[in-house]
């Protein structure tokens, strides 16, 4: 819109301008043609045919100083052929080149010291005197285009400042008439950041209407949301039972079919814990305020502190203070129990659980002194129901299950060898 109105004016008032200078040129060039034949007549009425002298003369003088000052711009002449001329003083010895015009013209001459003279001229008619007599007045052009310059420097001057002044009032006016989607954008920011749950509309009646939509599309995905969640968490529980009561059941069989109904068993068992976690994940919390890792890990670490003093490991954990993630509560608890029941199975006597961050966003790392992976068996512990050592407990969904969930929240997890000497677990969240 600014540039729209800049363009506008830079195209309208250049155009207003050229017109205006344009009539007023006119204008001032018809003023001055008059003023020229005025002066013409006066000299026609005096001028008088001497036939004792067979000369030209004025009756009267002509009482304009202008004519009697030498090269004074101003001029008159008559003449009746190269015999009988009659000139102003102030020609002195100079003549006007003249044309045999029967009615009254204007043009342009070159004038003594090289003046631009415009020539008011026509033919009349004397009595006892057969040849027409022409009668010129000039006057030089620089007074005029003095006049004409000065208007248009004022004129151009004026209107510059003019769509200055447009421009100015125009970008205040965009200012004040977008103040309300300013207000919508720092809605928004509150929103996103979870100090309103809400956009404002105490705004505009069209602005209104559209932060009204907003807030209905708001609310019904944050029922959606909450749906499918409680959704996913019955389902849960409503497959918990059966498939205890089953595995039961499959105890009562012979060996041979007992073997391959819990094998059959286990694939179910980890499908549906795979993908209910999964669809219990709330995903990027793009609304709402940072969740307090500390606080919401706490629940987590205290079951696990008992876990791994029953293994005699050492747990240690690290948290920095105050330190938050757009990330719903149970996903967090999800990330990092995962990764630390893993650690806690592979662990010989040590695991760490260090979370920090900073600019480059939230970092959590998990450490333990085991046998650590190769780059292979790394990759191949990230497929979902791998399990490196089938000697140990679990499904060996732990992983996986930490990988899903991080890339929900654009993070990413990378397992490398520790420092302690087992495997370290990387799970980094982009800044906000």
């Amino acid at each position: 819109m600014a540039v729209s109105a800049m363009v506008l004016v830079m195209l309208v008032l250049p155009a207003a301008g050229g017109l205006l200078a344009w009539n007023f040129r006119q204008t001032m060039e018809a003023s001055f043609n008059n003023q020229l034949a005025s002066l013409l007549d006066a000299v026609i009425s005096s001028v008088h045919y001497q036939s004792e002298s067979d000369s030209l003369a004025l009756r009267r003088d002509l009482v304009d100083p202008r004519f009697n000052r030498v090269f004074s711009g101003w001029y008159w002449q008559a003449s009746a052929g190269r015999e009988r001329v009659l000139t102003s003083r102030s020609l002195w010895d100079q003549r006007l080149l003249l044309a045999d015009m029967p009615e009254l013209s204007f043009q342009r001459i070159d004038g003594p010291r090289d003046q631009s003279l415009i020539m008011a001229s026509r033919q009349i008619t004397l009595p006892s005197l057969r040849q027409p007599v022409t009668v010129a007045l000039a006057a030089d052009a620089k007074d005029l285009e003095e006049d004409i310059e000065r208007f248009q420097a004022l004129l151009f001057a004026s209107l510059a400042a003019l769509g200055l002044l447009l421009l100015l009032f125009f970008g205040l006016q965009l200012f004040w008439g977008l103040a309300p989607l300013r207000r919508i954008e720092r809605s928004l920011k509150a929103v996103e950041s979870g100090e309103r749950e809400t956009l404002d509309t105490n705004l505009p009646e069209e602005l209104a209407r559209l932060a009204r939509a907003i807030n209905l599309v708001l609310e019904h995905d944050q029922a959606l949301i909450e749906r499918g969640r409680t959704t996913a968490g019955n389902l849960a529980h409503a497959l918990k039972t059966p498939v205890a009561v089953l595995a039961t059941l499959a105890e009562r069989l012979p060996e041979a079919q007992r073997q391959e109904f819990s094998v059959e068993l286990n694939r179910v068992n980890d499908a549906v814990r795979h993908h209910l976690a999964r669809a219990s994940a709330a995903g990027p919390a793009a609304i709402g305020s940072g969740l307090k890792l500390d606080q919401a890990l706490a629940p987590v670490l205290n079951a696990l502190s008992v876990l791994a003093q029953r293994r005699s490991i050492d747990l240690t954990v690290s948290i920095d203070a105050g330190v938050s993630a757009r990330i719903e509560e149970q996903d967090a608890e999800e990330i990092v129990g995962n990764l630390l029941e893993n650690a806690l199975n592979w662990a010989e006597t040590k695991v760490t659980l260090t979370i920090t961050g900073g600019s480059a966003g939230v970092a959590i790392l998990v450490e333990d002194d085991g046998p650590g992976m190769s780059g292979q068996q790394c990759q191949q512990a990230l497929e979902r129901g791998s399990q490196l050592d089938e000697s140990r407990s679990g499904s060996g969904l732990g992983l996986a299950i930490v990988k899903d969930l991080a890339s929900l929240y654009g993070a990413t997890l990378e397992l490398e060898r520790s420092d302690l000497g087992g495997l370290r677990a990387r799970v980094q969240f982009s800044p906000d």
